[in-house]
C-alpha cells in the first residue's frame, strides 16, 4: 500500500493489520464522515477483532451526550476545531473499550464554510490511552463526497503514521 492509494479499504486492512499485530483495538467518532471511517474499517473480514464501535456525532449535543465534548468548547471554537475533535477524541475513549481513538470535524459542503473556515476544512484527532492526544487541520478540495472520502482517508493514514514503528 502506498500512501496515494485511494482505496480506503485498502488503507483499513492496512490499520487492521498494524492494530492487530499490537493487540489493541480502535474507536471511532465522526461528524462530517457520517460512519465513513467505521463502514471503511468493518468492511475488513475479522475487523471485530480490533475496531470496538463507532460513533455518529453529527450535532453538537450528540457530541456532548455521546462523547462528553464541553459546551463552552463548542462555544468558544466551534465543532470544526482542533479543541472540539481532540475533546471528542478522547470521549470516545472514555466511553469505549479500545485503546486507540480518533475523531473527525468539518465542512464537507458545499454550503456552511466561512473565511476562517472554508468549505473543505476537516479537523482530525487521534488519542492513544496514556498518551497526549494529537489533532491536525485539513482542507481538501472538490464536492461533498470528495471532502468526505478525503477525510476517511487522512483519518485513517494518521492512525498508520501513529502507529507505524511503535510496538
Amino acid at each position: 500500500m502506498n500512501a496515494t492509494d485511494p482505496d480506503p479499504y485498502a488503507r483499513a486492512r492496512a490499520v487492521g493489520q498494524a492494530l492487530a499485530a499490537r493487540g489493541l483495538r480502535l474507536a471511532c467518532a465522526e461528524s462530517c464522515t457520517g460512519g465513513g471511517i467505521a463502514h471503511a474499517l468493518t468492511a475488513v473480514p475479522g475487523s471485530s477483532a480490533w475496531f470496538e464501535r463507532g460513533f455518529v456525532t453529527y450535532s453538537n449535543a450528540a457530541k456532548e451526550q455521546l462523547l462528553g465534548v464541553q459546551p463552552a468548547t463548542l462555544a468558544a471554537h466551534g465543532a470544526v476545531s482542533a479543541e472540539t475533535v481532540i475533546e471528542m477524541a478522547l470521549g470516545t475513549l472514555a466511553h469505549a473499550e479500545a485503546e486507540f481513538a480518533v475523531a473527525v470535524s468539518g465542512i464537507a459542503g458545499p454550503d456552511g464554510g466561512s473565511a476562517d473556515k472554508p468549505v473543505g476544512t476537516v479537523w482530525i484527532a487521534w488519542a492513544r490511552a496514556g498518551r497526549e492526544p494529537q489533532a491536525r487541520r485539513f482542507v481538501f478540495a472538490g464536492d461533498r463526497a470528495m471532502v468526505r472520502a478525503a477525510a476517511v482517508l487522512a483519518a485513517l493514514d494518521g492512525v498508520l503514521e501513529r502507529l507505524d514503528g511503535d510496538p
